[in-house]
């Protein structure tokens, strides 16, 4: 499917509750805020939490009268018809229109995927500029990457996933000339430093130098985020209203931190922003 325009961030992970859906909202209203013009498409029809997250933002700013920054949202149901080819066409077909509707006119589309195989889930991946797997930190997460050897945790194998993202990369670099730049996110990372957390960066150290892919720290296990989901709200929204003190809280700034660190981490590209909106502090 050639394009042009906007740079496509997918987050994408085979592992459910890896944290997917939150990292996708909160890169876009990051982006949103820092003055560029976002789009986003939920391409998981079962959960569909990204569009709940957009639908629950949209309700609680008409209910308390706030201007919130939104993305231009596309949920893409699959299709169920019971021819397989036809119904990969349809969704081909509706892909291929949410994107060609939004790629000259915004900065940035983000795709959240589900966490299972679909035809949806290959095309987003087939065109993505950027991966961004959030990995939880624990080793049974990281079997969805790569199988790994008992005794050393070295990675042995190639796990189903990680095969995906292989097919996907091979396929844009043969029709575009251009790889997809694959980052490994460690995710809910614990506060504590421990054993197994030092195992687990080590590993994915190895599984990044093994698929061609980075390792990025994450953002660590916050209550706050589950707190938000029914307002539709993020770290970078004003929160006083809704959290009172814990809006000012330590563990507050540094998910904000957090999130400003994933991103500069990505290496996005840097399109000319509008005027950006004040980012909480």
């Amino acid at each position: 499917m050639a394009r042009r325009g906007a740079h496509v961030i997918v987050v994408g992970n085979e592992k459910g509750g890896s944290g997917k859906s939150t990292t996708a909202f909160h890169l876009a209203i990051y982006l949103l805020h820092a003055g560029h013009r976002v789009a986003s498409l939920d391409v998981d029809s079962r959960q569909q939490t990204l569009t709940h997250y957009v639908r629950n933002r949209r309700a609680y700013g008409r209910e308390k009268g706030l201007d919130l920054p939104n993305p231009k949202h596309f949920h893409l149901p699959s299709a169920w018809g019971d021819s397989v080819k036809e119904n990969q066409q349809a969704e081909f077909d509706m892909f291929r229109r949410a994107i060609g509707e939004v790629e000259d006119s915004v900065d940035y589309v983000i795709i959240d995927t589900p966490g299972f195989d679909t035809n949806l889930t290959r095309l987003a991946h087939s065109m993505a500029d950027t991966l961004v797997t959030p990995v939880n930190d624990s080793l049974i997460d990281i079997n969805v990457l790569a199988r790994l050897d008992p005794e050393t945790g070295v990675p042995i194998s190639t796990s189903h996933y990680a095969r995906l993202v292989q097919r996907a990369r091979s396929e844009r670099l043969a029709v575009t000339g251009e790889s997809v730049d694959w980052v490994l996110v460690r995710n809910r990372i614990s506060m504590l430093g421990s054993r197994n957390a030092r195992q687990v960066h080590a590993t994915l150290e190895a599984i990044g130098t093994r698929f061609g892919c980075r390792v990025a720290d994450g953002i660590a296990e916050r209550v706050i985020f589950r707190s938000l989901f029914p307002t539709g709200l993020t770290v970078f929204d004003p929160l006083d209203d809704v959290v009172g003190s814990e809006a000012a809280s330590v563990s507050h700034v540094a998910a904000r931190q957090e999130y400003r660190n994933l991103v500069l981490s990505l290496n996005l590209p840097q399109p000319q922003v509008l005027e950006p909106m004040r980012l909480s502090a």
